[in-house]
This record gives C-alpha cells, structure tokens and sequence, in this order.
C-alpha cells in the first residue's frame, strides 16, 4: 500500500510539472495609438491586468505603447487586443499590419 501511494504521488508530481513546463510565458508589445492624455495608459494597464494568464504590463504614455508578459496557455493576442479595444484603446502587435 505504502508503495502504491508512492508511486501514485510521485506521477501526479510528475504529471503537473509536465503541465507547468508547457505553459510558456511569452511578450509582446502592443501599439495604442489612441491614447492622448496622462490617464490613458492607467486605464490601459489596468484593462491589460485583467485578462487572465497576465503577469506584468508596462505602459509607455510617450511611445505609445504597452508590454504585455502573459502565459500563452491561458490566453492569447486577441484577448489582449480585445481587453484594450473594450476600455477604449484599441491595440495592435508592433510591426503587424493594420
């Protein structure tokens, strides 16, 4: 019995590091154009903040633009751009074509 539970332990650690491994954090930036003033990029932030699978967000007011670190198992780009097309700004990836 006691090597039952071991062996059952030690496959469900396994089974979840396994899980953990495949879920990749991964960065972007996002051009916001349409933001014009100083509070902007508070309302932008806090849009991007609450996408889940989001860990850090850094908006710049001066480039017009926002970092977005994020685990790509949990969401993705158009979840993002969608967060911020919602709280007004609408987003692009830098670099894509509009």
């Amino acid at each position: 019995m006691k090597n039952l539970i071991s062996t059952t332990g030690i496959a469900i650690i396994l089974a979840g590091s396994t899980q953990a491994a495949s879920a990749a954090p991964k960065t972007v930036t996002l051009v916001i154009p349409s933001m014009d003033c100083s509070v902007c990029p508070i309302t932008v932030k806090k849009a991007l903040s609450q996408v889940p699978g989001v860990s850090q967000v850094s908006v710049s007011f001066d480039k017009r633009q926002a970092i977005v670190t994020f685990d790509d198992a949990t969401t993705n780009l158009d979840a993002l751009t969608e967060s911020t097309k919602n709280a007004g700004y609408p987003s692009t990836l830098v670099g894509a074509a509009n």
